[in-house]
Parts: C-alpha cells; sequence; structure tokens
C-alpha cells in the first residue's frame, strides 16, 4: 500500500528556479527524460534545467571518463543532477560512469523507496513499502583488483569508519524525518568479521542513540531471502554497497517492476537523482518504456531542493494514473489494465490528471518544511598502532604445502618465524588437511620470534619495519616470488587481522 508521506532525503527551500544538471542519458534515457521534464514543466516545478552530455557517446569521443570536464565545472556548479540510465561500453575496459559519479561527487548515499501499487500493479506483496539505504562509495565497489597469479585475481573489499558512520546515521535520520519505525542492517559479518564486523558494530553503536526507531541487524543471505519472501517485515535495511545494489533491484522486483523505482544518491554537497533501471537499447526510439522510475527520482528531486508542493502534486498524479489502468507496455496486464500506452501518452496522462489524488493508493503528503538530514563530520579518534607482523603472498607452482612451508622454515628470517601458511584462505601449513585444494597463491604468515602463539589469544609482539625489509630480502634471496604484502598491526593490543580457516 503506498506510504502516505512523500520520503524526504535532504530538504531545502527554494523559491527561484534552481539550475539542475540535466542528463538524457543513453538509450531509452532520452525518450524517459523527455517525458519527465514535460510533466514538471506542466507542474510548475521551478527549475532550470541545464543540459550535459554523459555516458556512451562521450566515451566513444575518446574520452575514456565518459564525461568532460567542463561538465564536471557546470554539476559542480549547480550541485544538483537529474539523469538518465546511460551505458558503458563494454569489452573495452572503461569503468563505469555511475560508480565515478558516486564516488566523485562523494554521493555516499543512495536510498531507493520502494512501494507495491496493488492491485494496479501486480505484485505478491501488496503491503510491502521499503526504503533501502544502501552505502555509495566503498566496499568491493572501490574497483580495485589485480591479476596476482596465473591462477588467481583478487577485489579488494574496502570499508571504513568514516562511511559506515555517515551511511548508518544517515539512515536513523531518514527513519526519524520519514515516520519510520524500524531499521535493519543487514551484513555477513559471520564471515568477513572485520570489514562487514566494522558496518555492524557502527551500527550496534549509532542505533542507541535512535531508541524510539525500532532496530535489528540480520545476515544478508537469510536477509535477503526473508526480504523477498515477507518484505512488509521490513521498514528501512541499511547496508553496504554491493548487498544494497542486490536488494534494492529484489525488493523493486517483488513490487511489481523495476521500471518504477527511483533513486537519489547524496552527497553533503551535491545530490544525483536516476532511475533505478539500465538504458535498455533494446527498446530504444520504440516509444513504449515506462519513465515512471525517472518521473519517481524527479519526485525525489523536488523534495531535495524543497518544491514539496510540486513534488506531492506529480506524485499523487503519477499515482492516479497507475490507479486509472494507463499502463506501459512492462506493466500492462490483459484483463487488469485499462489501457496500453506509449512512454508520451503516458506523460500525458499524468500531466492530465495532476491536481488529483488516487482513491484507491494512499495520496501522499507534502514532507514538512525545514526537514533536512544533517550528517556529523567525522572525529577521528587515534589509536596506539603496532606492527607485529606480515603476510606474505607468494607465487608458487607448487602442489605440496609441507615443500613450501619447509622450504620458508630453513631460511634464516633474522628475527621473524613462519606462523602458518594458506590457500584461499584455508590453513594448509602446517598441519593442514590432505583433501586442500591448492592453487599457485600462497600466503604466508611471518610474526616476531618473540611471539607467542600456544597463548590464548596468542600474544603478538611489537617490531620496527627492518624485520619486514630483511624478511623480504631474504625471500628474494631465495628465489621467492613475492606478489603482495599486508602489514599486519595490532590497535589499543586488538588485532586487526583476519586468522586463517582452521587456524
Amino acid at each position: 500500500m503506498e506510504s502516505t508521506k512523500q520520503p524526504a532525503t535532504n530538504v531545502n527551500q527554494s523559491a527561484v528556479a534552481t539550475k539542475i544538471a540535466v542528463a538524457k542519458g543513453d538509450g531509452i534515457g532520452p525518450e524517459i527524460m523527455d517525458a519527465t521534464l514535460k510533466i514538471l514543466k506542466a507542474a510548475n516545478a521551478h527549475i532550470d534545467p541545464q543540459f550535459i552530455d554523459l555516458g556512451e557517446k562521450v566515451y566513444l569521443e575518446g574520452n575514456s571518463a565518459g564525461i568532460a570536464n567542463e561538465t564536471w565545472d557546470l554539476i559542480k556548479d549547480n550541485k544538483i543532477i537529474l539523469k538518465a540510465p546511460i551505458t558503458t561500453p563494454q569489452g573495452k575496459g572503461y569503468k563505469s560512469l555511475n560508480v565515478t559519479l558516486r564516488k566523485s561527487l562523494s554521493l555516499f548515499a543512495n536510498v531507493r523507496p520502494v512501494v507495491a501499487l496493488d492491485p494496479f500493479v501486480q505484485t505478491g506483496h501488496p503491503n510491502l513499502d521499503v526504503v533501502i539505504i544502501r552505502e555509495n562509495e566503498e566496499d568491493l565497489y572501490a574497483g580495485i583488483e589485480h591479476q596476482q597469479t596465473e591462477d588467481v585475481v583478487q577485489c579488494l573489499k574496502l570499508v571504513t569508519k568514516p562511511g559506515c558512520q555517515r551511511i548508518i546515521r544517515y539512515a536513523f535520520e531518514y527513519a526519524k524525518i520519514n515516520g519510520r519505525k524500524k531499521v535493519t542492517c543487514m551484513v555477513k559479518d559471520n564471515i568477513m568479521k572485520l570489514t562487514d564486523g566494522l558496518f555492524h558494530r557502527t551500527f550496534d553503536k549509532i542505533a542507541a542513540e535512535y531508541p524510539e526507531i525500532k532496530s535489528e541487524t540480520q545476515i544478508i543471505d537469510i536477509g535477503s531471502a526473508r526480504l523477498a519472501a515477507s518484505p512488509e517485515r521490513y521498514d528501512v535495511v541499511v547496508t553496504s554497497n554491493l548487498y544494497g545494489d542486490i536488494i534494492s533491484d529484489i525488493v523493486a522486483e517483488i513490487a511489481g517492476s523495476v521500471g518504477l523505482a527511483g533513486s537519489a544518491n547524496v552527497g553533503k554537497e551535491v545530490a544525483m537523482f536516476e532511475a533505478i533501471h539500465g538504458s535498455a537499447p533494446d527498446i530504444s526510439g520504440q516509444g513504449i518504456a515506462n519513465p515512471s522510475g525517472l518521473i519517481n527520482a524527479a519526485v525525489m528531486m523536488l523534495n531535495h531542493i524543497g518544491q514539496n508542493k510540486v513534488a506531492a502534486n506529480v506524485k499523487n498524479a503519477w499515482l492516479k494514473t497507475i490507479e486509472d489502468g494507463i499502463h506501459t507496455a512492462d506493466i500492462f496486464k490483459e484483463n487488469w489494465s485499462k489501457q496500453k500506452v506509449s512512454t508520451s501518452a503516458f506523460a500525458d496522462a499524468v500531466i492530465e490528471r495532476l491536481g488529483m489524488k488516487p482513491q484507491n493508493l494512499h495520496a501522499v503528503e507534502e514532507v514538512a518544511d525545514g526537514a533536512r538530514i544533517e550528517i556529523q563530520d567525522y572525529n577521528r579518534i587515534k589509536s596506539n598502532k603496532e606492527l607485529v607482523g606480515i603476510d606474505v603472498f607468494i607465487d608458487w607452482a607448487g602442489s605440496n604445502p609441507d615443500q613450501i612451508g619447509n622450504d620458508l622454515d630453513n631460511l634464516s628470517t633474522l628475527g621473524m618465524k613462519l606462523k602458518m601458511i594458506t590457500n584461499r584462505g584455508v590453513k594448509v601449513y602446517p598441519n593442514g588437511q590432505e583433501y586442500t585444494f591448492c592453487t599457485d597463491h600462497w600466503r604466508c604468515r611471518f610474526v616476531p620470534i618473540e611471539s607467542d602463539m600456544r597463548a590464548t589469544p596468542p600474544i603478538y609482539k611489537a617490531i620496527a619495519y627492518d624485520r619486514i625489509v630483511n624478511l623480504l630480502k631474504t625471500l628474494d634471496e631465495g628465489g621467492f616470488d613475492v606478489i603482495k604484502t599486508e602489514n599486519l598491526y595490532q590497535f589499543d593490543g586488538v588485532r586487526g587481522f583476519s586468522l586463517g580457516q582452521g587456524e
């Protein structure tokens, strides 16, 4: 059932036309953007579109970033972007412009409200009303990848304290402003105890500051399953980048169509609003695309810039259009919908209903004037950081862990000792399992000889970096192919590195 309150992201008051950087995008982008702008003009939105080129055309003109320098300047001047879907050319190593925009502009919060429009858009979950708030800059989407051996490639998962604090506080502030009752955190910290563990610990700490809002944490796999099966159990969900990308599409799909959902990408200075679907080049130019996702993104944009009355008017007219059975092909159902319309005809139907409210779906209300989400600046607290060892990754084509382990044990490593070797994270030396499949990528953990590994927990001794330098020199002279190293640290006496599986 449609929420009775129009969601707010950051809301600023504006009595004059606000300049908006508008990207028509690729594929169906120009069609749905034209339809959306036509509706906004008819609704008397006080905006001044400044058109910019992004995406495939810019890529193919030789700009590997997909965006020109003068476009960056215009975005920085306007600080608001309304963007249709864009295409990143495949197979040529181009980086995703969507990710570049989010990270370069520090659009740390991705906000995706999804509401069922039952019975007018068919869904098995008529009471679905969920907001996914996704961290937008970090995690595996840092895109830092390397091939390290013939067999093994890696992708770095980066999670930061300020990133966790900003997105989690944003989720609770969003819930408070929009009258939401519960925030659910989804993580996988039973496996990734440091990265997802940091997200979980930060959630617990911040949740304690909002006792009026119920909070809970779920493991992402069962959480995703429950979200798909019983979405009415959820209200606001906050999670990291990859998980949020996946579950936001799950929720949009089970609500009836990914094509209906819009999203906001919000930072402290700049905000970008877009549909969550792609550029759909297979139907480009046919005039059948559904502009609803971009329309809903534009409604979120209007609330952001303080044009709350216009936002509510557009949203209610859109709801009335859906309720009246005026549907594009993607949601049209025989014996249910009343009229199948083109992209432009759908926009005309919304315009005809401006000033009207739905009769069965709940009409939205204006967001209260002055509602604004403020995110505190990060305050770094310095801890006592001690170097207590090193993980050395070695490219070795052998298959017997005891062989490489014995060879490393026999080296004179100048105050360092081999603690263990893992292969794909599983301990294989000493005392590994004979059935473990091994690749050519070996993590060899060295710790100071003064450390007591028999204690519970182990006692690591701090060392100077020259021991690491001498160890690496010895390994090189011994003919070992060192491909990567990770220093091992303790922070205020707490181990800042994971154990090996089976350790």
